[in-house]
């Protein structure tokens, strides 16, 4: 079984929002594939399904993003799974807007959602798809992550979130991180 993890923030005020890219980027892949987020465990709501004749379980904690590390700790503890099985999707600040990059493993560079997960299993090295949200130019970090996209950059976003879809579509029928970087990065 494959496990995609999106990551953000709980709560309508959250929706939409920059931190929120990873949750939108699951979603978008759920619409896709034709998962439904039907359970409530472990500090997340999941989605299971079948692509290509895989197992997929899509995750969004249900804690908030600085603590995503309990929901995926404990959902990989009881799955069994190996750590090749489980890819993140993220927001990035250091990527320009529009821009995906996938990586297979690294520091958390910042990101309080992935140092959570990297302290929950207790290593980095597994995969991950960042999407580019930009430096905030004028307003603080916080308040520009937790706002929303205006409409000229949610246009920008949404062929980035495209782009995230089709590589998750892509990791999932075996394609390997390697090649997923030459593709799309």
């Amino acid at each position: 079984m494959k496990m995609i993890v999106g990551l953000g923030n709980i709560g309508p005020q959250y929706n939409q929002t920059r931190h929120n890219t990873g949750f939108m980027v699951v979603e978008q892949f759920a619409q896709k594939a034709d998962i439904q987020f039907t359970n409530r465990k472990m500090e997340a709501k999941i989605g299971t399904g079948q692509v290509n004749g895989e197992k997929v379980m899509l995750v969004e904690p249900t804690t908030f993003m600085n603590e995503s590390g309990r929901a995926v700790g404990k959902l990989m503890h009881f799955y069994k799974l190996d750590i090749h099985d489980l890819i993140i999707v993220h927001d990035d600040m250091d990527l320009p807007l529009g821009r995906i990059r996938i990586r297979p493993k690294g520091s958390a560079g910042g990101h309080n959602g992935i140092k959570s997960i990297i302290a929950a299993l207790g290593t980095d090295q597994f995969d991950r798809i960042k999407v580019g949200i930009q430096h905030p130019q004028k307003s603080t970090v916080v308040n520009y992550v937790l706002g929303k996209f205006n409409e000229e950059q949610r246009a920008i976003f949404n062929v980035a979130a495209d782009h995230a879809v089709a590589a998750l579509f892509d990791w999932v029928d075996g394609a390997t991180v390697p090649d997923l970087m030459n593709q799309y990065n």
